[in-house]
């Protein structure tokens, strides 16, 4: 970082903590950037001459007449055609061995959309996996979680939707990612050829975990650049929002602020709302998606991190061990987009929400045939019929490694229906039966 003559400096420090450091200082903005011996910091509270800073590298080793040299701005990244296809630290910095990118300089964490700008979420993007597009659709500027126990191929669900949601260009922001998932990302994008529409922030286990505070909003900038000045559908995916808001934690403890439920700060809650109230429709046809992995710990849904997440965005998609089929589902019962109905039966087939519905209720019925089995109950026929639907279902649709149109799941769900049931068993309307249901002649 080159300083400049105007910039302020400062060498006398008044406190030193692991993460922050505090001094006094005049004319300074807050979340203003600031080089702190030679490391890179952010202003985080201000009061009266009295600013804190939080120092991305840990603060160990800086002497008390350390320099810091205020900026005068806030962080920013430089945005342009040239970050497809490009793997980038926190700072918007290039780790791919590829060159510095030029173009037009933003700055990161600016306010959200004016609502008078915005369009209701009205277009579908499909994602390819059926326990999301089939049950739970993704429609343009929602914000949407997905809740994971943390031993879950989340990681691998991300580079699934990545590679295969129908969307101009995809932002991957990776917080607290081990090398090997960094290296997963890298591989899945680079064998798919699907780098040229993929833009990376990482930051690894290896580096500071404060520095994860910047990937969300150096993500977001990236994401507006496109959906703003090149009216393209961007979707943003962020993992893991509960490592995140664990950095969120660690600055708030070293700065001695009393910490809310389950250690987080008061702030959680708006922490979190800035980032995810960044998803919109645009007027003009651009949006930004946002997909973002929250682990859950001991599948704690309570949790400060999820309960502020639900509380603030537009459903949750649930990934579970479907012990049945031995594969990992998107659970129908736990996930919900609620936007869904904007699009299925509109941008979709007809008989999208009438399958969509039958499917699940049948699903219920075999859970309870499941209940009454481990309860010592004989099972009716019915009963049978649906814990054989429930084992095709989750093993055909709602498992993560299937990878097909919404047609074709459609399409797979009236086989399902006819393969296990009449057609009065089903409860759908009349004219979608005579229309979709396979030409067997042994069905009713």
């Amino acid at each position: 970082m080159e300083t400049q003559a105007f910039q302020k400096i400062y060498t006398r420090i008044e406190q030193i903590t692991k993460a922050t450091i505090t001094l006094h200082a005049t004319g300074v903005g807050n979340e203003e950037i600031a080089l702190v011996h030679g490391r890179l910091a952010q202003v985080v509270k201000i009061i009266g001459d009295e600013v804190t800073l939080q120092v991305f590298g840990g603060t160990e080793g800086i002497p008390n007449n350390a320099e810091v040299i205020f900026f005068g701005r806030s962080a920013n990244l430089k945005v342009g055609d040239e970050l497809a296809g490009r793997f980038f630290n926190a700072y918007g910095e290039p780790i791919d061995g590829g060159p510095e990118v030029e173009g037009e300089e933003v700055e990161i964490g600016g306010p959200t959309v004016n609502p008078v700008r915005r369009l209701q979420p009205s277009e579908f993007i499909p994602t390819g996996i059926a326990g999301i597009d089939l049950n739970n659709a993704l429609v343009t500027g929602q914000k949407i979680p997905f809740f994971a126990d943390p031993d879950q191929p989340y990681n691998q669900v991300m580079s699934m939707v990545a590679l295969r949601a129908q969307a101009d260009k995809i932002i991957l922001g990776g917080m607290g990612l081990t090398n090997d998932d960094y290296l997963f990302y890298k591989n899945v994008f680079d064998n798919a050829g699907a780098l040229d529409r993929i833009v990376s922030f990482v930051n690894t286990t290896e580096n500071p975990s404060v520095e994860r505070l910047l990937v969300p909003d150096m993500c977001l900038s990236a994401a507006e650049h496109f959906a703003v000045e090149k009216n393209q559908k961007v979707l943003v995916l962020l993992t893991d929002m509960t490592l995140f808001a664990d950095a969120l934690s660690i600055v708030s403890n070293r700065m001695d602020q009393i910490p809310s439920k389950d250690s987080m700060p008061g702030s959680l809650y708006s922490d979190l709302a800035k980032i995810y109230e960044k998803a919109v429709q645009f007027p003009e046809g651009g949006s930004i998606t946002i997909v973002a992995v929250t682990t859950l710990s001991g599948g704690d849904i309570t949790h400060a991190i999820p309960d502020n997440t639900g509380y603030i965005t537009e459903g949750q998609l649930f990934l579970r061990n479907d012990t049945d089929v031995s594969k990992v589902i998107v659970d129908p019962f736990r996930s919900l987009s609620r936007l869904k109905q904007l699009v299925i039966g509109k941008k979709t087939r007809e008989d999208h929400p009438q399958v969509m519905n039958a499917a699940i209720r049948l699903f219920a019925d075999a859970s309870n045939a499941k209940t009454k089995l481990e309860n010592g109950f004989d099972l009716t026929d019915y009963d049978e019929r649906t814990l054989d639907f429930a084992r095709d279902y989750s093993e055909k649709l709602l498992a993560i490694d299937v990878n097909i149109e919404v047609d074709e799941m459609l399409d797979t769900a009236w086989e399902l229906f006819d393969k296990h049931f009449k057609r009065s068993e089903v409860s759908v309307k009349k004219d979608l039966v005579d229309k979709y249901w396979p030409n067997n002649p042994d069905s009713e």
